[in-house]
């Protein structure tokens, strides 16, 4: 009786830890030059299925764009982990090089490939569905000569599939 109730539960755990999510975000974007316009940012994420599972930690492949009030525009393409803690809560970290373009001059990130690494806590609810707290960093790395970055803070929700 123990040996199916408990490949029961791991089928159950499995088939939750094996989802995919649509998330989106809102939050304020601080450009690290004192030029550019600060303003509202907005994103939209997608992150497919985990290619790799263990007790707490998952990493999946994914995809977000950001556009904030101006129209300054990042897409990005990249790996993501999850760590798992005290049953609800995670924290999450993930590494998107992409392209960026900007619509307002004065929000210049010295060129067009800019990569968004992002740092975010958050809690899973009873639907499964999860709300996080996420800090970004976009930048080129040095990869140009102009490099100043922009910082955001975000809201986000996750709605699980």
């Amino acid at each position: 009786m123990k040996a199916p109730l408990t490949l029961i539960a791991l089928l159950a755990l499995a088939s939750t830890a094996q989802a995919q999510s649509v998330i989106v975000g809102a939050g304020y974007a601080d450009y690290s030059d004192s030029q550019s316009v600060d303003q509202a940012i907005f994103s939209l994420e997608y992150q497919h299925k985990p290619f790799h599972q263990a007790t707490r930690f998952s990493a999946t492949w994914g995809g977000a764009v950001s556009v904030d009030e101006d129209g300054d525009t990042h897409v990005g393409l990249g790996l993501i982990g999850v760590y798992t803690f005290a049953e609800r809560w995670f924290v999450e970290g993930s590494v998107m090089p992409g392209y960026y373009d900007e619509s307002n001059a004065l929000n210049d990130l010295g060129g067009s490939f800019q990569i968004r690494s992002l740092l975010g806590v958050g809690y899973t609810l009873n639907s499964n569905n999860k709300v996080s707290v996420a800090i970004t960093h976009k930048s080129n790395a040095s990869t140009q000569e102009e490099n100043p970055g922009v910082n955001a803070v975000l809201l986000r929700y996750h709605h699980v599939f």
